[in-house]
């Protein structure tokens, strides 16, 4: 049994490693996967990482063999990554429901999107530069890492507990995706741009733009019903992603 060796793939990241500095190992554009066992299903199953939404992450890391920092993952490779892990452990279709429909989808065939290099500013930098439409104010701007998520995710949920009716995930992820505005990169005056002084026009169109622009996997497809009208959906990402029939 000691000769026995896990097999492993290399998963090619949307970003091709291109936002990362020359010295971070998911430079090289790819990560090195091994295929789940009997042991990761241990983690899929455990309610205490399926009750504070940890379940995921814990799985990705214990797959991943290359040596990297986890959190500096971008959010789109991380997608990537994920989907990877899913048709590396259980194949490429998966079946979920939708309105009482059953939906089949081969994951091989969901589009990605690679980073375009005339965007970058420099090599192994993550940023990036956007003018506001309307205002036409200079910004530049990052892609957002797993870290940032994290960060995201804690402040919202401290605003929500100060106002519960409150619902500032948008203005918040536009605060740390944002890096400087008009040359000034003090994040204070980020904070008091986005809250005071963005356009709501302004801001739909550096959403829009950073929707169509971010290296990815889309995660949403269309679909044809057993009524004939075509519909789109977006993957639904539960514990059942991971282990078909489970019934989590």
């Amino acid at each position: 049994m000691s000769e026995l060796k896990f097999p492993t793939e290399q998963v090619e990241l949307p970003s091709k490693g291109l936002v990362y500095p020359k010295d971070n190992p998911l430079s090289s554009g790819t990560v090195e996967m091994k295929y789940m066992t009997a042991k990761e299903e241990d983690i899929l199953t455990n309610q205490n990482y399926i009750k504070d939404g940890t379940v995921i992450d814990r799985l990705l890391k214990a797959l991943i063999v290359t040596k990297i920092n986890y959190d500096d993952l971008v959010v789109g490779d991380k997608n990537a990554i994920m989907i990877s892990a899913r048709v590396l452990g259980y194949g490429k279709d998966y079946t979920f429901k939708y309105n009482d429909e059953e939906i089949t989808v081969d994951l091989s065939e969901l589009n990605q999107r690679f980073i375009n290099e005339d965007e970058l500013l420099e090599k192994n930098i993550n940023q990036f530069t956007f003018t506001l439409p309307h205002s036409e104010i200079p910004i530049t701007f990052k892609l957002l890492s797993n870290k940032d998520d994290k960060a995201i995710k804690a402040e919202v949920a401290g605003l929500k507990k100060i106002d519960k009716k409150s619902s500032p995930e948008l203005s918040t992820r536009l605060k740390y995706t944002i890096l400087s505005i008009n040359g000034d990169d003090d994040r204070k005056s980020i904070r008091e741009f986005v809250d005071s002084y963005m356009l709501a026009r302004d801001s739909r169109a550096f959403r829009e733009h950073l929707k169509a622009f971010q290296p990815d996997i889309d995660l949403k497809f269309n679909f044809v019903g057993t009524d004939g009208i075509e519909r789109e959906t977006t993957l639904p990402m539960t514990v059942s992603f991971f282990w078909p029939d489970s019934g989590l």
